[in-house]
């Protein structure tokens, strides 16, 4: 009966053991999809048809096919899979009703809370998921809609306030 009990012990541990290590892997999917929509975002961004202006993508289609180019201009080649909800569906971050960046819907406790890239410092102290914003490092204090204020984040290219 004691062998017994150890043995579900035994699972129990290794089970939890699978459970974590699977996670940090699903993190580090995260981290490198969310770059991927910064990269697809920034290039958007700096692409210009015609002289145009610089804007910001009015949604995640616009970076499968850029709506301003003449020819088939791919910023990203698919909508990648959220690998902490396991669907295809993002939070969008963003300014003057553009898209800015993404973030995840999960609202699961996070495990990475520092040791970030340069480039993710923003990532760190945060406590799910969905506070994980991949947004185009040019953006100062973006936030997702949800949590702005009235005003706040109004147009992506605002240049920023002047301090008195």
């Amino acid at each position: 009966m004691l062998l017994v009990g150890l043995m579900g012990l035994g699972l129990s541990v290794a089970s939890d053991v699978y459970s974590t290590v699977a996670k940090r892997e699903r993190e580090k999917e995260l981290m490198a999809i969310g770059r991927q929509f910064q990269e697809a975002i920034r290039r958007y961004r700096e692409f210009r048809s015609d002289g145009g202006r610089r804007e910001y993508p009015a949604s995640l289609e616009d970076l499968l096919l850029d709506p301003r180019s003449p020819g088939k201009l791919r910023h990203l080649r698919k909508i990648f899979v959220d690998p902490m909800t396991r669907k295809a569906e993002w939070g969008l971050v963003l300014k003057g009703g553009r898209v800015v960046g993404v973030h995840s819907l999960s609202t699961d406790a996070v495990l990475k809370k520092d040791g970030f890239d340069p480039d993710l410092m923003a990532l760190a102290d945060k406590s799910n998921y969905a506070e994980w914003l991949f947004v185009d490092p040019s953006v100062p204090e973006a936030v997702p809609p949800e949590r702005q204020k009235d005003g706040e984040n109004a147009d992506p290219m605002d240049p920023p306030p002047v301090a008195k």
